[in-house]
């Protein structure tokens, strides 16, 4: 009955003693859980930050990084030096060409004409420096002869003025009479004559000789101005093959076939490929410890993380905004001072270019170890 107090006093520790131990287990459970999830998260917390902690102490505190660093190359903008229409394009974009493979061949026919005009001229040059060697050796030829006709009259008035002064002799002692003197007189006046006239054609002879010398130089001075003309003809003949200068890749093809292109104009780029380098543009307050010849370690973005090992090769002696197109002018208006970057140059080794997996323009992190900077670095005065 519910009036008994007997049965009423049994009644509620039976209840409490089958009802307490189903809600206190579950909630003593659910705390030691959460008890060794805090520890575990504790202490691999600690661990992690003790794993950094060395981490940074034995290498991280060494390394200068910035991730504002890109691979780049000394890349050539191909274009004609000659004018004229494309006749053939002897290789596709993104292909790999070799030193001095052909990649634009233009058409040729005005060049070989001028080339074959220069030709004939300076044959036709050369047979007028044959014409007046010849010229030559026959008025050396006429001057031998006109020496030896001086000598022949010179003979002749010698023997004239003997002859003279003889028949003189005579005829003042009346031996001769006045004819025979007359006629020495007029022989020795022909002999004094003809000595003359050799002695003219020896000097005329020589002016000949040094007139033709003359015309030769300057046949040969035309020549030699008709031979450069030949080489530049046969130079801006060999222009219209454009060959590749270096190794790489050929790439930005903007020349087609049929295309009329002027000196100057850019129809291609070719790409390195195997001269690639890092320009790696560091915060002025982190080249403290940059020297050049460092250890780099980088990653490239483009390749998901894979590393490679690189050298820093040299430091800009300025910062980049100083060879900017407008530098800034600090000394007018308001002043906001502004973190300077200075571009430094990373070699990339070999091995690292022949994977064949560098990209001029690609996005590169990297990580210069000071540690491996060598060690006779001068002090800086």
């Amino acid at each position: 009955m519910p009036d008994d107090p007997l049965r009423a006093e049994h009644s509620q520790p039976f209840s409490e003693q089958t009802t307490v131990p189903e809600t206190s287990k579950p909630a003593s459970g659910k705390s030691s859980r959460k008890r060794k999830v805090l520890s575990v998260l504790l202490l691999a917390a600690l661990a992690g930050g003790a794993w950094y902690g060395y981490d940074w102490w034995t290498t991280g505190r060494f390394m200068v990084s910035t991730d504002d660093a890109y691979i780049h190359g000394d890349i050539m903008a191909m274009s004609p030096k000659v004018t004229g229409y494309i006749d053939d394009v002897l290789v596709s974009a993104n292909s790999h060409v070799k030193a001095g493979d052909a990649i634009f061949q233009l058409d040729q026919g005005d060049y070989q004409i001028a080339l074959n005009e220069k030709i004939a001229a300076l044959a036709s040059q050369q047979k007028t420096l044959a014409r007046i060697e010849a010229q030559t050796v026959a008025a050396e030829a006429s001057l031998t002869q006109a020496r030896a006709s001086q000598q022949s009259s010179a003979a002749g008035l010698t023997n004239a003025q003997a002859t003279m002064e003889r028949i003189t002799k005579l005829h003042d002692t009346r031996f001769v009479s006045q004819s025979e003197l007359d006629r020495a007189t007029t022989a020795l006046a022909q002999a004094q004559a003809a000595d003359a006239n050799a002695q003219a054609q020896i000097a005329a002879a020589q002016a000949n000789i040094g007139v033709l010398k003359a015309q030769y130089q300057e046949a040969e001075s035309q020549t030699r101005s008709l031979e450069l003309a030949r080489d530049k003809a046969q130079r801006d003949l060999s222009f219209t093959t454009l060959r590749a200068p270096f190794d790489g890749v050929v790439g930005n093809l903007t020349g087609k076939k049929g295309d009329l292109v002027s000196a100057g104009q850019r129809i291609a780029a070719l790409v390195p490929v195997n001269a690639l380098y890092i320009d790696a543009n560091f915060k002025e307050t982190q080249l403290k410890n940059l020297h050049g010849g460092e250890t780099v370690h980088f990653t490239v973005d483009a390749l998901g993380g894979e590393t490679f090992e690189g050298k820093v090769a040299s430091l800009s002696p300025a910062s980049g905004s100083v060879f900017s197109l407008l530098p800034p002018e600090n000394a007018t208006g308001n002043f906001t001072k502004v973190v300077q970057r200075v571009p430094v140059r990373i070699a990339i080794p070999e091995a690292a270019l022949a994977t064949g997996k560098l990209r001029a323009g690609l996005s590169v992190v990297v990580d210069v170890d000071t540690r491996t900077a060598p060690q006779n670095i001068p002090a800086v005065q």
